[in-house]
């Protein structure tokens, strides 16, 4: 399980769960992949702590609490699989498996009660936009699930599959934004959120560029193995895209309210659910399909 340009720092293959656990507070060459998605998602999780205590005075709210949920859930899904990746036997890929069903449409929510062109609203695609967004989480997590059964023999294949899981949902999901930022470019359209969009925008770029071209640590082998190798920045700019999607929606649920038709409760949670129903499912069947690694000699 050895990573391209990293040298140094593994933990010892075959851990105990209590033993990865405590290497959270050691210096590995996981450490600051795990704290840098276990802070943020705490922040997360405080926030959305914060607006349940007071979304009783705020009507229309579900879809930006549903959102801000799938954010602490994300990295904390991804810290506790970077947590439990020195697992043996079949547990590294049970933890690395988990966070595939973390990819929930949040963001397509958000986005569909707050965001969306309103020239687009009660369109076909308008009306369909949530469902398949719903789907393609659904095969995301299916996507990533399979690409563990590929890592040891075709792990160009799996990586492949993988970067396609979070990228294709993302890329569905974005269309809305992607076509306001296309008018403001225009110059036919000009709002406050759209300078926090493209800069969500911007930090998905730098999450995908991160993500595949293992640079720096490629280019000077052993270097960043402890700090600044490509895994930490790919979270990095990803935290740093969720910070400026969190504002751009704020601002947007507050500039554009009452101007597009709000989903009921109901509609909102019953597609987080849905989404989250299948996802565990899929899930459950990798589980049972994971074979045992083989014995080390």
């Amino acid at each position: 399980y050895r990573e391209p340009g990293i040298l140094s720092g593994y933990r010892p293959p075959r851990s105990s769960a209590c033993e990865c656990l405590l290497s959270l507070f050691g210096m590995n060459n996981e450490t600051l992949n795990i704290w840098t998605h276990l802070v943020p998602a705490g922040y997360f999780l405080w926030l959305l702590l914060a607006r349940l205590r007071d979304s009783g005075a705020e009507a229309g709210a579900g879809p930006f609490l549903a959102y801000l949920g799938t954010c602490a859930l994300y990295p904390l899904a991804s810290s506790a699989a970077h947590a439990l990746g020195a697992l043996g036997g079949r547990g590294r890929h049970r933890a690395y498996c988990s966070d595939g069903p973390a990819v929930l449409p949040g963001s397509a929510l958000a986005y569909s009660a707050y965001v969306f062109p309103l020239e687009w609203v009660g369109s076909t695609f308008h009306d369909f936009y949530v469902p398949v967004a719903v789907l393609n989480s659904v095969l995301s997590t299916g996507l990533s699930c399979y690409s563990r059964f590929l890592e040891a023999e075709r792990p160009c294949l799996s990586k492949a599959f993988r970067t396609l899981a979070f990228v294709y949902p993302y890329l569905f999901d974005s269309i809305p934004v992607f076509y306001r930022l296309s008018r403001s470019v225009a110059g036919s359209c000009s709002e406050g959120s759209l300078p926090l969009h493209s800069r969500h925008c911007l930090c998905a770029l730098l999450t995908f560029l991160s993500f595949t071209s293992h640079l720096p640590e490629r280019l000077a082998p052993g270097s960043f193995d402890f700090i600044g190798h490509s895994h930490q920045l790919f979270h990095i700019c990803g935290i740093l895209g969720t910070l400026f999607q969190l504002e751009a929606v704020s601002m947007d649920m507050a500039e554009r309210r009452g101007r597009l038709p709000l989903p009921s409760s109901l509609e909102t949670f019953g597609s987080l659910g849905m989404g989250a129903a299948a996802s565990l499912a899929i899930l459950g069947v990798c589980f049972h399909s994971l074979c045992p690694e083989p014995p080390s000699r």
